[in-house]
């Protein structure tokens, strides 16, 4: 069993839900911090050109998008499941509500004038004007920025939407957390702990901040330091692992062995490029080669992401 090496920054979102994931689940793990922004060229030698955080790495292995991250943990840890047998079909679909409209609207609001002073507060002038330039660009002129005033008023009907959830079980879908719980959290974990000073907010959904406690208390799991070079070593050393039996669903007229890129639908489309060796019913795996890191798979969902023919 390889290990798991997460490449993350602590104040990232994404990246919170993905550590409480390992909590859950009671795995150790590695963990390499990156860059929040642009330039990042240890990210890029193992990705190929994704630039989102996080990404997942198993030896030769990548693994971008945290919902794809969450099915490779299940896979390697089945229990406690984060897809309930009963519900599984809901928590996906609540799950993806969550990292998208719900966590623009909670952005929306994280990052009005007070939030980025207090998130930007400890750094340098510039620091602040190069997360926000950072950003732009990832929008690529393919989302609209939500308004902050826009962002709490959806906010605030959301929070409301998560307390009637949780008013006959302690999460979301019963009376163990899912992905969904995971995938809810992580926006208001930023706005309690980042931006604190918009928190206010959260103050009128009570069983919403119980919810949180209960989410908090899970932890992390056991996480040891790891550095960029030491993964781009492993990467290099290691041998992808094999690929399932069914590896091809067409549904693009792209065969196998096809030069491709996949990237974001949205935010964040920089592209990666390499051979498709796999289009399952709910991933894409390229294989590519980078003089530091050697030959690696780098594996996106299906679901927010775009193939094309190179």
């Amino acid at each position: 069993m390889s290990d798991l090496i997460l490449h993350h920054y602590p104040t990232s979102p994404f990246s919170e839900k993905v550590r409480l994931v390992f909590g859950y689940k009671k795995l150790a793990w590695k963990s390499v911090i990156v860059p929040s922004v642009m330039p990042k060229p240890d990210v890029v030698a193992l990705t190929g050109g994704y630039r989102k955080t996080p990404f997942m790495q198993i030896g030769a292995d990548i693994y971008c998008d945290s919902a794809l991250i969450c099915d490779v943990l299940e896979q390697r840890q089945p229990t406690p499941t984060l897809y309930p047998e009963r519900s599984e079909g809901l928590a996906r679909v609540a799950a993806q509500w969550a990292d998208s409209s719900l966590f623009w609207a909670a952005m929306a609001h994280n990052f009005s004038s007070r939030g980025a002073a207090q998130v930007f507060g400890g750094g340098p002038p510039e620091a602040g004007q190069a997360f926000a330039e950072d950003r732009i660009k990832m929008r690529a002129g393919t989302m609209a920025p939500i308004r902050p005033a826009d962002g709490a008023v959806a906010y605030k009907s959301y929070l409301r939407r998560l307390a009637d959830m949780l008013q006959e079980h302690d999460y979301l879908l019963g009376d163990a957390p899912c992905v969904a719980d995971f995938a809810a959290y992580h926006p208001l974990w930023f706005t309690r702990h980042c931006a604190s000073v918009m928190a206010d907010i959260l103050n009128a959904a009570p069983a919403v901040l119980a919810w949180m406690d209960r989410m908090a208390a899970i932890g992390h799991g056991s996480m040891e330091k790891f550095s960029a070079a030491e993964a781009i070593a492993l990467a290099a050393s290691s041998t992808p692992a094999a690929l399932p039996d069914d590896i091809f669903q067409d549904d693009h007229g792209i065969a196998l062995g096809s030069r491709v890129t996949v990237a974001a639908e949205s935010f964040g489309p920089e592209p990666t490029e390499g051979e498709l060796i796999a289009a399952t019913r709910m991933h894409y795996t390229l294989r590519r080669t980078d003089e530091r890191a050697g030959t690696v798979h780098v594996h996106f969902p299906r679901i927010g992401y775009v193939l094309k023919k190179a």
